[in-house]
């Protein structure tokens, strides 16, 4: 670390981190996000409510924007440890303060924040600053992206567990990457261990965006290529889950930001809205635990595009199949405990001799054809 510069946040990360906390300054309750932590760690001027990038009334769908996506992104988190997932990965983490915010979750986790080297040390020395330390299942992870530095590398070195699965997010990134490299970001974290679960934003392309939020989107896109950042990758919802099959993902979901606007912003008296353009790809690895309850329902009503095939699930039975751990959850027509997932439910027919209090009895008899399925 020595050899580290601090360099402070950049201009986008604190302006994430200034909305977050304007949505509990400005808005009224209930606040889908409560974070001023990040605010804390970016210690702006004193009048930065009076920056015109946050103007309360005309920035207002972009803030809700973001609070919406953070909090869906920390639902989907404490859901998954909550089902024993012990890893999870903030891609780009920037002023990210989950950790900070839900100690109570992060403790049981390793939390692995990757970032630039000069952003990390800053933001090390901002948190012992400010008094929230660097506890041990908090790891920041320096990786020198514009030197090409491997993040897949530095984050094994960090202590990351390529054979237990993993939660691995990554918000506001992909639109400044090359197609190539997103899919190549994409092919590493399907090769994780079963069960890891990838959330990550897509930026759509400006057609598909509401008409009142494409005069900010090109404010937006002007100012990223005004500070030598333009927007790269633009993404249709198919084209996005085409690219996370092609890298290997077999459950791959479109969550979108009408959704979250449904999720979390309905019924307000004050009308706040997330604004469209940004929406969300959820994809899991087989054979592990996966993205269940409320989450399994979000990609049955919204994720999969019309006519998408071999979107498989995987098995919930391994807890109780007498294979068990022992079982790769990855099978064709059928497996050796008569348990077949196919596109889009699971569907186990009884046969003759079969008992319904055990779901794993060789007289189960999986329909489908072959190829489906895990």
């Amino acid at each position: 670390m020595a050899d580290e510069q601090a360099v402070a946040a950049d201009g986008t990360a604190v302006r994430v981190a200034l909305w977050r906390a304007m949505h509990v300054q400005v808005d009224p309750p209930p606040h889908v996000l409560e974070d001023e932590i990040g605010l804390q760690l970016a210690a702006p001027d004193d009048g930065w409510r009076d920056r015109p990038d946050m103007h309360p009334a005309g920035t207002s769908p972009f803030r809700a924007a973001i609070v919406g996506r953070a909090r869906f992104i920390e639902d989907l988190v404490v859901e998954q440890a909550s089902r024993g997932v012990g890893q999870y990965v903030i891609l780009g983490a920037g002023l990210d303060t989950f950790a900070q915010r839900r100690p109570e979750v992060a403790a049981r986790l390793l939390v692995f924040e990757v970032d630039q080297p000069g952003s990390q040390a800053w933001k090390r020395q901002r948190l012992i600053e400010l008094g929230f330390g660097i506890p041990a299942w908090l790891r920041l992870v320096p990786v020198d992206f514009e030197a090409g530095a491997s993040w897949w590398e530095q984050l094994a070195d960090s202590g990351f567990d390529p054979g237990q699965p993993a939660v691995v997010v990554s918000t506001g990134v992909s639109m400044y990457l090359s197609s190539e490299a997103n899919a190549a970001t994409l092919r590493e974290i399907a090769g994780l261990a079963p069960g890891s679960t990838l959330a990550m934003t897509f930026m759509l392309p400006a057609e598909l965006l509401d008409d009142a939020d494409r005069a900010g989107f090109r404010v937006a896109e002007s100012g990223a290529r005004a500070a030598g950042t333009p927007f790269i990758s633009f993404y249709t919802p198919d084209e996005m889950l085409a690219v996370a099959r092609e890298a290997g993902f077999k459950d791959a979901r479109h969550v979108s930001g009408t959704l979250l606007g449904e999720r979390y912003f309905a019924g307000r008296s004050d009308g706040l809205r997330p604004s469209s353009g940004e929406d969300l790809l959820v994809a899991t690895t087989l054979g592990g635990p996966g993205v269940s309850g409320d989450f399994a329902a979000l990609g049955s009503r919204f994720a999969m595009s019309a006519g998408a095939q071999a979107v498989a699930f995987v098995c919930f039975l391994r807890s109780c199949c007498p294979r068990g751990r022992s079982c790769p959850g990855r099978h064709t027509s059928w497996c050796s405990a008569a348990v077949l997932v196919v596109d889009p439910i699971l569907v186990v027919d009884p046969v003759p001799g079969s008992t319904p209090d055990r779901p794993w009895s060789p007289g189960f008899a999986a329909r489908g054809s072959p190829g489906q399925g895990h």
